[in-house]
């Protein structure tokens, strides 16, 4: 796929990851909440099922940090309620950098993340075959496979993982604060480039890798969705017969 290609179907498909993530999130608490029926252990539960997404998460900001000379202070992978009523999974204090290393501290959890889906995915789930078929219109194979997928070593493992850290890699509103300036910039750098004419040498030189990793993320922002698309009516199942069987009922 060409560049302009891949970064359109990253668009579209960014879209979806972001609402179910959202969902997933709200209601897999509201079940939780549903069993226990105390929102003190339904958080800690809810926190501990999400457990390595978020530590992926916190890590990838404290090795960012790290790696870019930023001091990094408090790290806590404990829920926590904000006054807002939402809820924090964990935290990582860091001295303030320049714009620039923010922002690259902040985009962090979501390329670790998409690696491990990817790796997780493809070679330890095999996915790619089940992408190949049904890219083909063969829905018959693409059944067969993903039958053999759930035969794999760990397979459950492997999806648990992956569900964890795709549902927890997207940076938060605090993670993404330096990013559009960081992007006014460097769009205007390339507006330069491309104005003074070297905008064929720079899409050679660029273009290349700039494909291979939107095309590494809209394969990661793939994987979640369609294991979202999953288990959201399994989750919401769940939630309506224990609201029928507790008499109890959520409001989101």
């Amino acid at each position: 796929m060409s560049l302009v290609t891949v970064g359109l179907w990253l668009l579209l498909i960014a879209a979806p990851l972001l609402l179910f993530e959202h969902w997933i999130h709200r209601h897999l608490q509201g079940v939780w909440l549903l069993v226990f029926r105390h929102q003190e252990i339904a958080t800690m539960i809810y926190s501990v099922v999400m457990l390595p997404g978020v530590l992926l998460h916190e890590g990838s900001h404290w090795l960012a940090a790290t790696l870019l000379g930023v001091r990094a202070g408090r790290f806590s992978v404990m829920p926590e309620r904000l006054p807002d009523g939402t809820l924090r999974l964990g935290y990582l204090e860091t001295e303030k950098p320049d714009l620039f290393r923010e922002a690259l501290i902040g985009v962090a959890p979501l390329l670790t993340g998409c690696a491990v889906v990817i790796f997780a995915g493809y070679s330890r789930l095999g996915v790619g075959p089940v992408g190949d078929a049904l890219a083909a219109n063969n829905f018959l194979q693409a059944a067969q496979d993903v039958r053999a997928m759930t035969q794999a070593t760990d397979f459950w493992l492997w999806l648990y993982l992956i569900f964890t850290v795709s549902n927890s890699m997207v940076p938060s509103a605090a993670d993404r604060r330096a990013w559009l300036p960081v992007a006014l910039m460097a769009a205007l750098i390339v507006g330069v480039l491309v104005w003074v004419g070297l905008g064929p040498a720079l899409l050679e030189t660029l273009g290349g890798l700039a494909t291979a990793g939107l095309r590494a993320l809209a394969a990661a922002f793939t994987i979640t969705v369609v294991l979202d698309l999953a288990l959201i009516p399994i989750i919401w199942i769940t939630e309506k017969v224990l609201m029928k069987v507790t008499g109890l009922r959520l409001e989101y």
